[in-house]
C-alpha cells in the first residue's frame, strides 16, 4: 500500500475525524440538480470513501500529489481519477451540466479555487468545502466588516453562502497553525448582474487596493469616473458597499 506523507508545498492538512468527513459529504444539497461533483484535493481519501457510497452522483477527483493519486487507485481501483492541477482544468470541458465542488481544500490555493468557481459559476452549482477560517471568514463577510474585500463581493454576487461548521487544528495530520471552516456555496438566482460585469471585477479590485481612501481617491482612475465619483459614494470607502452598490457605481461610470 502506498504511503502518502502530507506536503507542505501541496497545503496538505489530511482530515483523520470520519464523522467530520462524513458530514462534509452529506452538505452536498443537488442545488441546481446536477449529478457530477469533483472533489478537489483527495489525499488519503478520508471525504472519498463517504462520497463513493452515494448512488445519487457521478465522483471525480482531482488530485495533484503523485503519491495520493497512486494511494486512491489501490484503495479504489473503479475511482475516476484525474490527476494533475485542478487549476489547470477547464471543467466546463470535461462535465456535462451542472455540477458540484467539494473538497477539503489545500490551503495553499483555496481562494484560487473560489476564483475557478466564479469562471464557471453557468455551470457551478454549489460547493462545499473546507478552508482556514480566516478565508472563509472573508467569503461569508458582510459590508462594514474588516475583512470584507473582493472575494467577499466577488463570491456574494453570485452565490449565497453559509457555514457549515468549524474545524479544530486537532482534526488533521498535520495539525494546521488555524482553525479551519467548512462552508456551502450555493448558486443564487442571479443570472446577469445589470452592468458590465467585466468592468464589476475591475472596480471591485480597484476600490479594495486601497481600501482606506474614500472612492473619490480610489476611483479617481476607473474609466468613466474622470470628473469624480458620484455621492454618496464618493465619500465612503469600499468596504461600506454591498454588491447592489457596485452594480449601481459601475453604470454611473458607464
Amino acid at each position: 500500500m502506498t504511503f502518502v506523507r502530507p506536503k507542505k508545498h501541496f497545503g496538505q492538512h489530511f482530515l483523520k475525524e470520519d464523522s467530520i468527513a462524513q458530514r462534509i459529504g452529506e452538505a452536498l444539497t443537488h442545488h441546481g440538480g446536477y449529478r457530477n461533483v469533483i472533489e478537489i484535493g483527495p489525499g488519503t481519501g478520508a471525504l472519498t470513501k463517504h462520497l463513493m457510497h452515494r448512488e445519487d452522483i457521478d465522483l471525480t477527483c482531482v488530485e495533484l500529489d503523485p503519491e495520493a493519486a497512486a494511494h486512491l487507485r489501490e484503495v479504489h481501483p473503479d475511482l475516476r481519477l484525474i490527476e494533475g492541477d485542478v487549476l489547470r482544468l477547464d471543467l466546463r470541458t470535461r462535465f456535462d451540466g451542472p455540477f458540484a465542488i467539494i473538497g477539503n481544500f489545500p490551503y495553499n490555493i483555496s481562494t484560487q479555487i473560489i476564483f475557478q468557481v466564479l469562471e464557471h459559476r453557468d455551470r457551478c452549482t454549489e460547493v462545499v468545502g473546507m478552508f482556514q477560517k480566516e478565508v472563509s471568514d472573508r467569503i461569508r463577510a458582510l459590508p462594514g466588516n474588516k475583512v470584507y474585500g473582493i472575494t467577499s463581493v466577488v463570491t456574494q454576487a453570485w452565490y449565497t453562502i453559509e457555514q457549515i461548521m468549524v474545524v479544530e487544528p486537532g482534526s488533521f495530520i498535520p495539525p494546521p497553525k488555524v482553525r479551519s471552516a467548512v462552508i456551502r456555496l450555493k448558486r443564487n438566482t442571479v443570472e446577469h448582474l445589470g452592468c458590465d460585469e467585466k468592468r464589476f471585477f475591475q472596480m471591485v479590485k480597484m476600490a479594495f487596493n486601497q481600501r482606506r481612501k474614500t472612492l473619490s481617491n480610489a476611483l479617481k482612475a476607473f474609466p468613466g469616473l474622470e470628473k469624480g465619483v458620484p455621492m454618496p459614494y464618493a465619500k465612503q470607502r469600499a468596504e461600506e458597499l454591498s454588491v447592489a452598490d457596485f452594480v449601481a457605481l459601475v453604470n454611473a461610470a458607464s
